[in-house]
């Protein structure tokens, strides 16, 4: 599997079995994360591996008791260290930066999952204070993100989504180009356009030789009519 097909198949899943979760697999889907590009390369998230049933199920209070939460086999707490990124690149550091370089090392991580045939699926609602508290988060860091961990128990259809002309613009903000799939190389759109001139062309060029043969034929009914007179 290539990557563009593994980020287009990818799906988050949400029921999982009850088999257990080799360790190995959780180390190798961390390892992608750690891989993930970072601003500066400070490398500034932190994650916390939970495999414990019990505590897995606990968490489920605390995530709006969704499900897959309590099922999953595994659990990855993404921190982000807030005071690394604010001391290198401020308040844009602080607020920005380091739920970019989380967000970058999670979807790494899902991509690892995938490949290696286990569910994931990213989870954003939590109580933070809860978290924080249940793994002891310090101060200087920020509980960003639940993966929950498990080999999938579903096979979840593909999502829809937007055209890409419709979220893509070119120069500036809002700018389309007229014929957007030509730059996107999306020619079968460029193919159905052509096919639809076509046949207007075709239709109007039937309507044509319609009305022509219609003044041909009231033409030579007219002569006949008044050679029959003569």
């Amino acid at each position: 599997m290539n990557t563009i097909e593994a980020i287009k198949t990818r799906r988050s899943i949400r029921k999982y079995t009850q088999q257990p979760l080799e360790f190995d697999k959780i180390t190798r889907i961390i390892e992608a994360g750690h891989y993930a590009p970072s601003s500066g390369n400070i490398q500034n998230w932190r994650f916390v591996v939970i495999t414990d049933k019990k505590t897995i199920r606990s968490l489920y209070d605390h995530c709006l008791k969704q499900e897959h939460v309590y099922n999953a086999q595994a659990i990855i707490v993404v921190c982000g260290e807030i005071e690394t990124a604010e001391r290198f690149y401020g308040l844009r550091g602080k607020r920005l930066y380091t739920t970019q370089n989380c967000a970058a090392a999670i979807q790494n991580m899902l991509l690892a999952a995938f490949e290696l045939g286990v569910g994931a699926c990213w989870i954003g609602a939590f109580d933070e204070d809860k978290i924080r508290v249940m793994f002891n988060v310090p101060e200087n860091a920020r509980p960003q993100a639940l993966i929950t961990l498990g080999y999938p128990d579903e096979e979840p259809g593909p999502p829809e989504r937007d055209e890409l002309a419709s979220v893509s613009y070119f120069h500036k903000y809002g700018m389309r180009i007229k014929d957007m799939h030509l730059v996107l190389r999306d020619y079968s759109i460029e193919w159905e356009k052509q096919m639809e001139f076509a046949e207007e062309r075709t239709d109007r060029l039937f309507d044509k030789v319609k009305k022509h043969a219609k003044k041909l034929h009231e033409k030579i009914t007219k002569n006949m009519n008044k050679k029959k007179k003569d």
